[in-house]
C-alpha cells in the first residue's frame, strides 16, 4: 500500500490517495468474519435461551449483554486506537485481540450446560466483538479520500452480508445434511452447537487475513495530507468551533439528571412497576453520576485531557450532522433490535402456530428464521454493490430514507405473509434497509468528523446504536405485557405487535433523515 511521506504539518497539496480494489478487499475482509460472529448471536441467541428455559418475557433483559457492552467498550477501543501506534499499526492490534476473544466465546457459547453461563458468555462475546469491530469502521476514514468512503464502506457491507448469510443458513444446511435439530430438554441441538464452531474459526481467518494483508498510515503521515475540502466538519469550522463546556455545565445536568434518574427509580417501584424499567432509570443515574464525576476532573480547565473528560466533552460538542444523523440511527436500531428479539418467536407463531420453544416445530422455526435473515443479509449484499453508485445520483439522503422506509413495509410484511416461504418476502425490504443502515449514514460522518478524533467520534456514534437497544431491553416487554390482553390478540399475538412498533420506529428514522445536512443533496 502507497503512504504519503514528508514531514509533519498539513500540507493542503498532498492528498490522501486513492486506493485500488484489491487494496479495499483486504481491508474490509476482517467485516467476514464479524459478521459471522453478529449472525450467530443475532439468529440463535433467543432460541438458545428459551432452550434453555427462559420465559419470553425475561429474554429482552438477558439480550441487554450488548448494548451494555457495547456502550462501555465502543468509546473505550475508539478513544485509545486513536492514541494507539505500534508494530501492527493503529487499528489492527485491536482487530487481533478481539478475534481471539470473539472465538473462544463462540467456542463456549453452545456448550452453555445452564441459562446463567450463556447469559454470562453472550456479555464476553458481545465485548469481544466490540473490540474487534468498532475500529473497522474508523479505519475507512483513516485510509480513504472522501469520494471512496462510499466504496469502502459498501464493500465492508458486502462481506458483512456474504457473512451473515453463510451463518444464518448454517443451523439449516447443517439439518438437512443430517445434524438433528432437536436435543434433550435444556441441551443446545448438534446443528447449532457445530454451526457456532465453524463460525468462530472462520471469524478468526478473516479478521487475520485483514490485520496481516494490510498496512495504516502513521500518524505522522496522517498529518502531512491537507485538509478534505468536503469534510463538512472543517466547514463549520474545526476544533475551533468546538469548545468544551466548563465543569458548571456537567455538575448541572449531572444533577438534574441523576434526580430525574432517582424520580423515576422510586415511581417504578411505589407504583409496582414492572422491574425491566430499572434498566432506564438505572441507565439514566449513572450518566448522570458520570457527568458530576467528569465536572471534579474538569474543573477550571474545559480542556483536562482524560478518557471520561475526552468521550463527555466531545460528546457535548458533536458536528451538528452527527447530531442529526444520531437521530437517524437512533430510530434505525430501535427497530433493528426488535427484529432480532422478536422474528423467532413472530416467525413460529404465524407459520409453525406455536409458542413452545420444547416442540420440534418452534425448532423448525429458529432454523427457517436463519434462511430468513440468510435472505435478509443476501439482499444486503448484493444491494451494497449498487447503493453507491445510486446514492451519486438521488442523493444519500432521498435514498437512505426510502431504505428505512422499504425496511418499515418490512416488517409490516410479516402480517401479510402468514407462510414459511412467504415469511421470505418480507426480508427484501429489510435487507435493503440492512444495507443501507450498514453504509450510507458512516459514509456521510466520516465526512463530518476530524482526522485526529475519528475512532473516538465513531465509538460516540455508535452509543446511538446502543442506547436503542437499552430502551427496547428496558421497555419493550412491559409495554408488550400491557397490552397482551387489548391489542396483541387484534394483530395475532405478542411477537407480532412487537414488529408493528419495528415498522413505525423505522417510519421515525425516515423522517428524521430530512433534517441530515448532505453535500451531495
Amino acid at each position: 500500500m502507497a503512504v504519503a511521506g514528508g514531514a509533519a504539518g498539513a500540507d493542503d497539496n498532498i492528498r490522501k490517495p486513492e486506493l485500488n480494489l484489491f487494496q479495499i478487499v483486504n481491508m474490509s475482509f476482517g467485516f467476514f468474519g464479524i459478521q459471522i460472529g453478529f449472525a450467530l448471536q443475532n439468529g440463535n441467541i433467543t432460541r438458545i435461551f428459551q432452550t434453555l428455559g427462559a420465559d419470553m418475557n425475561l429474554v429482552p433483559r438477558l439480550w441487554m449483554a450488548g448494548p451494555v457492552t457495547g456502550l462501555i467498550m465502543q468509546p473505550i477501543i475508539g478513544y485509545y486506537s486513536d492514541k494507539t501506534w505500534g508494530p501492527l499499526g493503529r487499528r489492527r492490534p485491536y482487530f487481533l485481540v478481539g478475534a481471539i476473544l470473539t472465538t473462544l466465546a463462540l467456542f463456549i457459547m453452545p456448550n452453555s450446560p445452564y441459562l446463567w453461563v450463556a447469559a454470562g458468555t453472550l456479555w464476553i462475546l458481545d465485548a469481544s466483538l466490540n473490540i474487534t469491530m468498532e475500529p473497522f469502521r474508523a479505519f475507512v476514514g483513516d485510509m480513504l479520500p472522501s469520494k471512496q468512503r462510499p466504496l469502502g464502506y459498501s464493500m465492508q457491507t458486502i462481506f458483512i452480508g456474504t457473512g451473515a448469510v453463510l451463518a444464518s443458513a448454517a443451523p439449516f444446511v447443517l439439518n438437512a445434511f443430517g445434524v438433528s435439530n432437536e436435543a434433550p430438554e435444556g441441551v443446545i441441538p448438534d446443528n447449532v452447537r457445530i454451526s457456532f464452531y465453524i463460525g468462530g474459526a472462520a471469524l478468526f481467518l478473516a479478521v487475520a487475513w485483514t490485520v496481516f494483508s494490510t498496512k495504516e498510515y502513521s500518524p505522522e503521515e496522517l498529518e502531512t495530507f491537507g485538509k478534505d475540502e468536503d469534510n463538512i466538519f472543517e466547514q463549520e469550522g474545526g476544533i475551533e468551533a468546538a469548545e468544551r463546556p466548563e465543569a458548571g455545565f456537567f455538575r448541572l445536568w449531572g444533577g438534574v439528571t441523576v434526580l430525574i434518574g432517582m424520580a423515576l427509580t422510586y415511581a417504578v417501584y411505589a407504583l409496582k412497576g414492572d422491574q425491566q424499567f430499572f434498566i432506564i432509570t438505572g441507565s439514566t443515574i449513572f450518566l448522570g453520576l458520570l457527568f458530576l464525576l467528569n465536572s471534579l476532573f474538569v474543573g477550571s480547565d474545559r480542556n483536562a485531557r482524560n478518557f471520561l473528560s475526552d468521550v463527555l466533552g466531545d460528546l457535548t460538542t458533536m458536528p451538528s450532522v452527527m447530531k442529526r444523523l444520531a437521530v437517524v440511527q437512533f430510530f434505525s436500531w430501535v427497530s433493528l433490535f426488535i427484529m432480532w428479539i422478536y422474528t423467532t418467536p413472530a416467525v413460529a407463531l404465524q407459520a409453525w402456530d406455536t409458542m413452545d420453544a420444547s416442540t420440534k416445530a418452534y425448532q423448525d422455526a429458529g432454523d427457517w428464521v436463519g434462511i430468513m435473515f440468510m435472505v435478509q443479509n443476501g439482499v444486503a449484499a448484493i444491494y451494497a454493490f449498487i447503493i453507491a453508485g445510486i446514492a451519486r445520483k438521488v442523493g444519500t439522503r432521498s435514498l437512505h430514507a426510502f431504505n428505512l422506509l422499504a425496511g418499515a413495509a418490512g416488517f409490516i410484511g410479516y402480517h401479510l405473509f402468514g407462510s414459511q416461504y412467504g415469511l421470505l418476502i418480507p426480508m427484501v425490504g429489510l435487507g435493503m434497509a440492512w444495507g443501507s443502515i450498514l453504509a450510507l449514514p458512516y459514509a456521510i460522518l466520516a465526512d463530518a468528523l476530524p482526522v485526529k478524533k475519528m475512532g473516538i467520534y465513531m465509538g460516540i456514534f455508535n452509543f446511538f446504536i446502543v442506547l436503542p437497544q437499552l430502551l427496547v431491553a428496558g421497555t419493550m416487554g412491559p409495554i408488550l405485557n400491557t397490552l397482551e390482553g387489548s391489542i396483541a390478540p387484534m394483530v395475532g399475538g405478542v411477537p407480532l405487535l412487537a414488529v408493528l412498533f419495528g415498522a413505525a420506529s423505522f417510519c421515525i428514522a425516515a423522517f428524521a433523515m430530512s433534517f441530515v445536512k448532505v453535500d451531495s443533496n
